[in-house]
C-alpha cells in the first residue's frame, strides 16, 4: 500500500509523545513493504528541536499552511489511504481537505479521552464531531467502550483500537548499573502532577536514601523538588533506554480524561517494558486487561504503596521485569501493531 500521514510531529519528541508513536508504527510498516509519506505542519517550536533528520523508512516533508496542501494533491489523491493524527495544527480544515480528496481517508487520534472530553464540552480544536462520521476508519489510542461511543454518539462507520506500541530494536534490556530506584519520564501536565507528587515526590521526602529522577520538560520553577530527585529537562529518544535500564522501577502516570475512559495505556508502559524495567502505576479501567497486577505490574494509590513496591526483594523484582518483558514482546511491539494497521485498512478498502 502507499498511505500518507499528516502527523503532529515526526520529526520532533520534544513536549509530545506522537513522534515515537509514529516512529515505531511506521519503522514496522514500511519493514511490510509499504510506501509511507509523513507530512509535517512546519512548527516553530518543533523546528527548533528536532532529533529526526531522515527518517529511513518513510518520507517526510514539510508544509507551512493547509493551502499548502495542494502541492501535495497528487499524492493525497492517489494513495491507498491518508491517515490524519490528532493535535495536528488546522486539522478541521486538513481533514476537511483529506475527506474531499483522498480514497480512504482515516484518523488516527492518540489522545481520544481528551478529544471526546473537549467535543463534550463544545470544543472543536483538530477534528469536529461532524468529521467523524466521514472518516471511513477511526484508529483510536483508546479501546474498549470508547469504541462503541464512537460509532453509536458519532457515527464512525469503523472504530478501531490501536494502542500505541515500542520498537524491541530500540527498546531492550541493557547491562548497566542501577542509578535510581524511581524514575519517570514524560512531559508536565497540569493533571498529572498532583499524582506525581504523591507517588514519586512524597516517596522521596519519605525516603532520603533512595534516589529519584524526573525526566521531560515544561516543569515550572515553582515545583518543590526534594534534594534526591534529580531533573532530566529532556531526554532524547536514543537515551530511552538506558534511562530505564538504570532505574530499579519506573513510573506511569495517566492523565485525567485518560482515567475516566480507561482502556488508554501510555507508550511509556510498553517501552519500559520492552526494556525489562518493572513499572508501578496508577490504576485506571482496563488496566488489568493488558498487565497483570502484582505479578506483571505494580498498583499503587498512595505513597506507602511505593515505598512498599521499593522495598521488594531482588529474585521478584527481577522475576517480575522478565515477565513484563515477555507480555509487551508478544503483545504489543510495533511489527504487531503494524499488522493491525495492515489489517484494518485492507478491511476499510
Amino acid at each position: 500500500m502507499r498511505i500518507v500521514v499528516l502527523g503532529l510531529s515526526l520529526s520532533s519528541s520534544w513536549g509530545n509523545g506522537h513522534a515515537t508513536t509514529y516512529r515505531a508504527l511506521l519503522r514496522a510498516f514500511a519493514a511490510r513493504g509499504h510506501d509511507i509519506l509523513f507530512l509535517e505542519r512546519q512548527v516553530p517550536w518543533y523546528a527548533a528541536h528536532r532529533d529526526l533528520a531522515e527518517p529511513g523508512y518513510c518520507r517526510l516533508a514539510f508544509y507551512d499552511s493547509v493551502a499548502e496542501l495542494d502541492a501535495w494533491h497528487d499524492a493525497l489523491a492517489t494513495a491507498d489511504a491518508v491517515i490524519l493524527g490528532s493535535y495536528v495544527p488546522d486539522g478541521i480544515a486538513v481533514g476537511d481537505y483529506v475527506q474531499r480528496v483522498a480514497r480512504l481517508a482515516a484518523f488516527y487520534d492518540i489522545d481520544t479521552p481528551v478529544t471526546l472530553a473537549g467535543l463534550a464540552r463544545g470544543e472543536e480544536s483538530y477534528i469536529a464531531a461532524r468529521q467523524i462520521a466521514g472518516f471511513r476508519l477511526y484508529l483510536s489510542f483508546t479501546g474498549g467502550p470508547t469504541l462503541v461511543r464512537l460509532e453509536r454518539e458519532y457515527g464512525s462507520p469503523a472504530a478501531r483500537q490501536l494502542y500505541c506500541s515500542v520498537d524491541v530494536d530500540a527498546y531492550r534490556p541493557l547491562d548497566l548499573p542501577h542509578r535510581w530506584d524511581l524514575s519517570y519520564l514524560g512531559t508536565y501536565s497540569d493533571d498529572r502532577q498532583p499524582t506525581l507528587e504523591r507517588l514519586l515526590l512524597d516517596p522521596a521526602r519519605r525516603a532520603p536514601e533512595r534516589r529519584f529522577v524526573v525526566a521531560g520538560p515544561q516543569y515550572p520553577d515553582t515545583i518543590d523538588w526534594p534534594a534526591n530527585v534529580e531533573r532530566i529537562a529532556h531526554l532524547p529518544p536514543e537515551q530511552h533506554a538506558a534511562f530505564y535500564a538504570q532505574s530499579r522501577f519506573t513510573l506511569n502516570v495517566t492523565r485525567a480524561d485518560m482515567i475516566l475512559a480507561g482502556y488508554s495505556p501510555s507508550v511509556r508502559l510498553f517501552e519500559a517494558g520492552a526494556c525489562a524495567t518493572p513499572i508501578i502505576s496508577d490504576e485506571w479501567p482496563g488496566l488489568n486487561a493488558l498487565l497483570q497486577p502484582g505479578r506483571e505490574i505494580l498498583i499503587a494509590d498512595g505513597e506507602d504503596e511505593v515505598v512498599e513496591a521499593l522495598a521488594i526483594a531482588e529474585p521478584r523484582r527481577r522475576a517480575m521485569a522478565t515477565t513484563l518483558r515477555t507480555r509487551i514482546l508478544a503483545e504489543h511491539s510495533s511489527a504487531r501493531r503494524a499488522a493491525e494497521l495492515e489489517d484494518y485498512l485492507l478491511g476499510a478498502a
